[in-house]
C-alpha cells in the first residue's frame, strides 16, 4: 500500500496524466500532419484511416513500452454494467527464437472478443459469438498498473457482427451525435460560431468504506453488496456529525492513494468529503465530455475497490449497503459545451446571450417533461428501488428545480407581464438583459430529481454502482429532439429574435407542470404531481419496460441511437439482471437465517432455557419471569424466522423465468422480495435479543464506525 505518498516530494502537475495517453502526450509523440489527422478525426471532419493508425499504434505501443507495459487490452463496457478486457501481450516471435514488441494499426482500431457469453438480449444466438470492439478515437488510452502488470488501456466500443450495440458506449457516442447536429442547427440560426457541441458531465460518485474483516464475516456483502439482516444500532446518523466531519485517518489514507492513482490516469479527482451516513463518502471530479466522463467514471469505481483492497477496506458502491441509513447514489452534472468553450446554460451578460440561454433553459424542461418516464427508467435497478422516493433521494417522480428568481422571470415573460433588468431596464427577450443571474442565484435544493445549479443540470436520480452512459443517453437524445422541433421552426421564421421569444413562451406555459421549487420528500408534492399528470413510476419493474415503449423507440430511431431491436433487447437483459439479482438476495437470506441466525438464536435459547432451570432448581421461588419472557421473544422470533424462510423457499422455488421477463420480474418484485422483507424483520429482532458476542456475523456497530 502507498501510505506513503508524498505529494510534497512528487508534486501533482508532475504526476498528474502521466499515464494517459493523452492530446499532449500525443502532440509530442505523433508527426505534425499525422496529429492533424487525428484531430481532423476526433472532431468528426475525416474518417481514420488504417496509415493513421499505424503510426498512432507504433507510437502509443512505445509510450506504453516505456512505461513499462507488456500487455493491450480493448476495454470495453458490455451490458453487464461493469467493464469487460481480454489481454494481449505486444510480443511477435521471430526466425532466431526472439520476439519483437509489436502493436498495428489493425489490432488498435478493431479488436475481436466472444460476443456470445454476453448480455445481448436476443439480439445474438448464443452460438454466433462474433463481436467486434473499435478505437474510441475521443476517449484517451491510458496504463494501469496493477498486480498483473503494467497494460495498455484502449477505450473501445462493442457491436456485434450485424453492428447491434452490446454495450452502452456506442448508443452513448451516437446521443452526442445527434445532440450535436440538432445544437449547430440552432447555433447557425443565432450567428454563433461553432463547429462541434459537446455534452459535458460531472458525475459524483457517492460510496461506503467498510473494514474488509468485517466485509467478509457476511455472505450478504460479499455476494450481494448489501446486508439482507442488520439491525440498527443505538446511533445511525441521526447525530449529523458525520456529513463534512473529520476524515477518519484510515479513510484519508485511502483518498491519498485514490488521488494519487487517478490523477496519474488524468482524471480530475476535485473534491472528497464525508456523506451523511457513517463511513460514506463522496468524490467529484471536474467535467467531461459525455463518453470520456463515462469511462472515467468506471475507472474511478474501479480504483475505489482495488485501492481499498491495499488498505484492508473494501469499497462499497451498491444504492443501499446498509437499511436504516442513506444510500449512495451519482450526481449527474449535465450542460453542453461549443469547442470554443461556450458554455450554453451559462446565462449571458447580453440581451442575445440570455435569449439563447433561455432557449436552451426551455428545451431541457420540454424535454425532461416529455420523457420522464425514460430518464426514470434510466435510473433503475434493484438497488435503486430502496432509494428512491425514501426521504433520502429524489423522489421517483421526475420533476425540475428552477429557483424562485427564474421560475419567476419564465412565469411574467410567458404571461406577458414586465420584468425589470438589474439596471431597472424593462425585459423583453432578446431586446435588453436579463436581471444578474450568478451561479448560486438560489439555495438548492437535494428534493430535486433534475435541478438547475447555476448553468448545468444535476440529475440526482442515478444509481451509485451504475454507467452514467444509459442517463446521458437519453438526456442527450431527449433534448436533441426538442432542438430539432425548435430548429425547425427557426428556420422558416421571418424573424429569428421574435420566433425565439414565441417558443420560450410557448414552450414553458405547455410544460411548466414539470417545474417544482418545493420539498419533494413531502405527502403534498406526490398529491400535486398526480394532479399535475406527473409520472410516478415508483420500481425497476415499472420503469424498464419503458425503453421500448412507442414514444422511446420514436424517438431513439429517429436520431439513429438505437433500433427499435437494440432497445427491446435492453428491457429483457435489464429485467432478467433484476430477476437474477433478487434471487441471488433471497438465496443468501435463507442460507443465513438457516445455517447463522437460526443457529445463534437457538443457542442462546438453550443457554436461557437451563438458566431458568437451574435458578428453579436453586431456590423454587427464585423470579424467572425475565427469563421467561426472553425466551417467549426467542421463541417466537425463532419461530416466525424459519416460518418465512420456508414460505421464501417456496416463492424462490415458483418464481422460475419460464414465463416472459416481465412476468418473472414482478414475481420477484411482488412476492419474493416483499417475503425478504417479512423474513428480514424476525433476523432483525433476533439481532437485537442474542448477545453481540455470540451473533455469527459483524453488526452494523462494527460495519458503520470502524475503519
Amino acid at each position: 500500500m502507498q501510505n506513503d505518498i508524498d505529494f510534497s516530494k512528487t508534486p501533482v502537475h508532475e504526476i498528474y496524466g502521466s499515464n494517459c495517453f493523452s492530446d499532449s502526450e500525443m502532440r509530442e509523440r505523433l508527426p505534425k500532419s499525422i496529429y492533424k489527422e487525428v484531430k481532423a478525426v476526433q472532431e468528426g471532419n475525416k474518417a481514420l484511416t488504417l496509415a493513421v493508425a499505424e503510426v498512432v499504434a507504433s507510437a502509443m505501443k512505445d509510450w506504453a513500452i516505456d512505461k513499462g507495459a507488456t500487455h493491450y487490452t480493448h476495454w470495453f463496457q458490455p451490458l453487464t454494467g461493469s467493464t469487460a478486457e481480454k489481454h494481449d501481450s505486444f510480443i511477435s516471435p521471430i526466425a532466431d527464437g526472439r520476439v519483437m514488441m509489436e502493436f498495428s494499426g489493425k489490432e488498435l482500431i478493431k479488436g475481436e472478443p466472444d460476443a456470445s457469453s454476453f448480455p445481448s438480449g436476443g439480439l445474438r444466438a448464443t452460438f454466433e459469438a462474433r463481436g467486434y470492439t473499435a478505437w474510441d478515437t475521443t476517449s484517451p488510452a491510458f496504463v494501469r498498473e496493477d498486480n498483473s502488470g503494467i497494460t495498455l488501456c484502449i477505450p473501445t466500443a462493442f457491436v456485434s457482427y450485424n453492428g447491434e450495440a452490446l454495450d452502452k458506449k456506442v448508443p452513448l457516442l451516437r446521443s452526442m451525435d445527434a445532440l450535436n447536429a440538432q445544437t449547430l442547427r440552432i447555433l447557425k440560426l443565432l450567428g454563433v460560431n461553432a463547429g462541434r457541441v459537446t455534452p459535458t458531465i460531472g458525475p459524483e460518485q457517492e460510496y461506503f468504506l467498510v473494514k474488509k474483516e468485517l466485509h467478509d464475516q457476511r455472505s450478504d456483502l460479499m455476494l450481494t453488496g448489501r446486508t439482507l439482516f442488520g439491525a440498527m444500532p443505538a446511533k445511525g446518523q441521526e447525530m449529523d456529525d458525520h456529513y463534512f466531519g473529520n476524515i477518519k485517518e484510515p479513510a484519508a489514507a485511502f483518498m491519498n492513494e485514490l488521488n494519487y492513482e487517478l490523477w496519474k490516469l488524468g482524471i480530475s479527482a476535485k473534491t472528497q468529503h464525508n456523506e451523511v451516513a457513517p463511513n460514506q463518502f463522496e468524490l467529484a471530479p471536474i467535467f467531461d465530455s459525455a463518453n470520456v466522463a463515462t469511462d472515467r467514471n468506471q475507472l474511478v469505481m474501479a480504483s475505489m475497490e482495488k485501492i481499498a483492497a491495499r488498505h484492508g477496506m473494501v469499497a462499497l458502491l451498491h444504492e443501499k449497503p446498509f437499511a436504516g441509513v442513506n444510500g449512495s447514489g451519482k450526481h449527474n452534472n449535465w450542460s453542453m459545451a461549443t469547442d470554443t468553450g461556450l458554455n450554453l446554460l451559462e446565462p449571458g451578460d447580453s440581451p442575445e446571450g440570455n435569449a439563447h440561454f433561455l432557449l436552451f433553459l426551455v428545451s431541457i424542461i420540454k424535454a425532461v417533461d416529455d420523457y420522464a418516464a425514460l430518464l426514470r427508467a434510466t435510473a433503475s435497478n434493484s438497488g435503486n428501488d430502496h432509494r428512491l422516493g425514501a426521504n433520502e433521494a429524489p423522489p421517483a417522480i421526475i420533476s425540475i428545480f428552477l429557483g424562485e428568481q427564474l421560475e419567476s422571470i419564465l412565469e411574467n415573460l410567458s404571461e406577458g407581464k414586465t420584468v425589470e433588468s438589474a439596471s431597472g431596464e424593462l425585459l423583453e427577450i432578446g431586446m435588453t438583459s436579463l436581471p444578474d443571474l450568478p451561479k448560486d442565484l438560489t439555495d438548492r435544493n437535494r428534493t430535486s430529481p433534475f435541478a438547475f445549479t447555476g448553468n448545468k443540470f444535476e440529475f440526482r436520480m442515478v444509481p451509485s454502482s451504475a454507467s452514467i452512459a444509459g442517463p446521458n443517453t437519453a438526456i442527450n437524445t431527449a433534448v436533441a429532439e426538442v432542438l430539432s422541433g425548435f430548429a425547425d421552426r427557426l428556420e422558416k421564421a421571418s424573424s429569428v429574435k421574435t420566433e425565439i421569444a414565441e417558443i420560450i413562451k410557448e414552450t414553458y406555459k405547455a410544460h411548466k407542470r414539470i417545474i417544482f421549487n418545493g420539498n419533494g420528500y413531502s405527502d403534498e408534492w406526490i398529491e400535486e404531481a398526480e394532479k399535475r399528470g406527473l409520472p410516478n413510476i415508483k420500481s425497476t419493474i415499472e420503469a424498464i419496460p419503458v425503453y421500448a415503449s412507442k414514444e422511446s423507440v420514436e424517438l431513439f430511431v429517429k436520431h439513429g441511437v438505437f433500433s427499435r431491436e437494440e432497445l427491446e433487447s435492453r428491457v429483457e437483459i435489464y429485467l432478467e439482471a433484476y430477476s437474477m439479482q433478487i434471487n441471488v438476495e433471497a438465496k443468501i437470506m435463507i442460507e443465513m437465517a438457516e445455517k447463522q441466525i437460526y443457529s445463534a438464536a437457538s443457542s442462546y435459547g438453550k443457554a436461557v432455557s437451563e438458566s431458568i432451570l437451574k435458578a428453579k432448581d436453586a431456590l423454587a421461588a427464585f423470579n424467572t419471569s425475565a427469563y421467561e419472557k426472553t425466551m417467549m421473544k426467542l421463541s417466537d422470533n425463532i419461530n416466525g424466522l424459519m416460518e418465512k424462510v420456508e414460505e421464501l423457499k417456496a416463492l424462490v422455488d415458483q418464481a422460475g423465468c419460464e414465463e416472459d421477463v416481465v412476468s418473472c420480474a414482478s414475481m420477484f418484485r411482488n412476492k419474493v422480495f416483499a417475503k425478504m422483507g417479512e423474513l428480514r424483520g424476525y433476523g432483525d429482532a433476533l439481532e437485537e435479543i442474542v448477545p453481540k458476542n455470540e451473533w455469527p456475523f459483524p453488526n452494523y456497530e462494527d460495519l458503520l464506525f470502524r475503519l
